[in-house]
Parts: C-alpha cells; sequence; structure tokens
C-alpha cells in the first residue's frame, strides 16, 4: 500500500465526518485510513461506520494519552508506505494524494510537509486565524518561511516514510504538548534524513473556532518554542523572540500613552495595516476587523507562552537529557 493516513481524534465526530468526506473524493486511491480515538467521551465510531463501504478504513479506541501516543499506536497498525498525519480538524483537497504521490515519485525524500489554509466556506474567525498562521506581518510567517528543501514538517499535515519513522523512534513521547511534531522534524533532520515541502500538497486547517481557545493553543506554541530552543540550540531563530518583543512594546506604549497619547498610534497603524493586509487577502471587511484581533492574540499568546516557559524551567524534564533519553 502506498500511503496510510493516521488521524487522532479527540472529542470531533463532527470534524471528521467532514474529513472522511473529503477523502472519498481523493483522484489517489491507494491509501488506508487508521482512526485512533484518544480516549474520547463523545466517540466517532458511528461516523466512521458510515464511510467502510467506501474508503479502507480502520477504527481503534484507546484511553487518552494526547496525539504523540495516538499517532504512534496509528502506525504501528499501517500498511503504507508513507505514513501521512492529519489532524482531525483538516479537509483534504481532491488531488491532495495524487499531488503527494507525483511529488514521491519523482523525488522519494524521507518526509514532506504540507502547508494549510482557510476554504471559502470557512466562517469569519477560522478565516482569520488562518491569516494570523500564515501572513507576512504576524509571526505565522514564521512557519511559512522555511527552506523547500529542508522543511521542518507539522503534523497537520506531514508524511514519513514508515522506516524512517520507526528508526527515529516515533513521536517523542513526553508530556508536553504542543510540539513533539517539531521535535520529530528535527530529529529527523539531525538524523540525516531528507525532507522538504511540497507547497501544492496544502490541507484546509480549521484550527480553532473561539478567541480563547486560539489563544490556549499559540500560548502553549510560545512555550514549547522556548523548550525545544534549549534542547535543540541550533534551532534557534532570532526572530524567535518577535513576538516577546511585541507583547512587552506594546504593553510599554499604552502604559506611557497614558502621558503621550501619540505613541498609540504607532499600536493603531500596525492594526490597520493588518486590517488592510487582510481585507486584501480576504475580500471581507468582517474578516479584516477579526484579523486585527487575531493578530494580536497570537502575538502576545505566543510572547508571554515564551517568556512564561523560561520563568518554569525544565518543567518536562528534557534540557538535559533530550526527548529521546533512550538513544
Amino acid at each position: 500500500m502506498r500511503f496510510s493516513l493516521i488521524v487522532p481524534v479527540f472529542n470531533r465526530p463532527d470534524e471528521i465526518r467532514e474529513l472522511l468526506e473529503s477523502l472519498t473524493k481523493q483522484t489517489f486511491t491507494d491509501f488506508e485510513i487508521i482512526i485512533v480515538e484518544d480516549g474520547s467521551q463523545i466517540d466517532c465510531k458511528s461516523v466512521v461506520n458510515e464511510y467502510t463501504t467506501q474508503l479502507d478504513i480502520k477504527y481503534f479506541y484507546k484511553k487518552n494519552e494526547r496525539p504523540a501516543i495516538a499517532r504512534n499506536y496509528g502506525v504501528e497498525r499501517a500498511q503504507g508506505q508513507y505514513v501521512i498525519f492529519v489532524d482531525s480538524d483538516v479537509i483534504v483537497p481532491d488531488r491532495y494524494l495524487e499531488i503527494v504521490d507525483s511529488e514521491l515519485s519523482k523525488d522519494p525524500v524521507d518526509a514532506y510537509g504540507g502547508p494549510d489554509a482557510a476554504a471559502p466556506d470557512f466562517n469569519n474567525l477560522q478565516k482569520a486565524i488562518s491569516y494570523s498562521m500564515t501572513a507576512f506581518l504576524t509571526s505565522g510567517k514564521i512557519r511559512s518561511g522555511q527552506k523547500i528543501d529542508r522543511y521542518y514538517p507539522r503534523s497537520f499535515n506531514m508524511g514519513v516514510k514508515r522506516q524512517v519513522f520507526n528508526e527515529v523512534g516515533g513521536f517523542p513521547v513526553t508530556k508536553m504538548w504542543p510540539g513533539e511534531d517539531m521535535v520529530f522534524a528535527i530529529e529527523i533532520i539531525r538524523r540525516g534524513y531528507r525532507t522538504k515541502l511540497i507547497p501544492q500538497a496544502y490541507v484546509y486547517h480549521k484550527r480553532r473556532n473561539t478567541i480563547k481557545s486560539f489563544f490556549r493553543q499559540v500560548l502553549h506554541f510560545g512555550k514549547t518554542r522556548y523548550i525545544i530552543s534549549r534542547v535543540y540550540p541550533e534551532t534557534f531563530k532570532i526572530f524567535y523572540l518577535f513576538p516577546s518583543a511585541f507583547t512587552l512594546g506594546t504593553l510599554g506604549l499604552l502604559a506611557l500613552s497614558l502621558w503621550q497619547w501619540w505613541l498609540s498610534l504607532f499600536i493603531v497603524a500596525y492594526a490597520l495595516l493588518v486590517g488592510i493586509d487582510s481585507l486584501i487577502k480576504n475580500k471581507s471587511l468582517s474578516v479584516a476587523g477579526l484579523s486585527i484581533i487575531t493578530a494580536l492574540v497570537q502575538h502576545f499568546g505566543y510572547g508571554l507562552g515564551f517568556i512564561i516557559a523560561i520563568f518554569e524551567g525544565d518543567k518536562y524534564g528534557v534540557f538535559d537529557k533530550g526527548f529521546y533519553p533512550k538513544q
């Protein structure tokens, strides 16, 4: 079998329906799907059963141990030459697997990654969050600005040769989450395996559906960015400090503007730039307005998370022994 799609799920039956529906439309069909229900209280088994006649699909239920362990569990039961990881909140375009197969046939790298985007029918908040996570004017551009031929894939859209997955040891089994996919990608590259970005192999990624949940997500991202930089200092980039600098600078400007009101114009100018850029890209005033909010939430979440992690210290016990202590 060419591909095994591994999907960890936690209390998201409606999203799984959308994902499976998109997979029924794939123009390339040599694949299986492995759904790993990670201790959900609201399982998706009945939804999966609706697609067993249309897709080669296997369903497993296990106790809740977070996505990394669920993905490793799925790979142990996979048959494909490549294992492909997608999150349960993505929708896969019709030609996704056809594009991936074509690219890997021409250049059979050890691992690949693809970008994410907002589908036309996503709601305004989802489009605004997608803008914030990919735009040049936000720290989201850090994720999409990597070299195509030395790309660090992320688990919402990542493919790895099954042999390479096993040789690396799978996703690291720690209490840290999220960030385990970035650690896994770093280990793949450190061990001399080849990776690349396939720009055309994008997925539609819903991400979070409230401002509060989005803030929690990027707060964790900020924390893991610091932790990973400590364990793998060679991966640190100076722009990782930008969100923290933005956070402290914005708070400082707001405080000083109580005496010098014009200082607040710097914040207003940035907000206008984000709004105009989002308006051009999304053709929607509502999305543009929400993009200003989500961009600020993203900066503050990443920035505060990074700062908090500095004071938390080695909370997960990985600074000295790393994420793969047995190796």
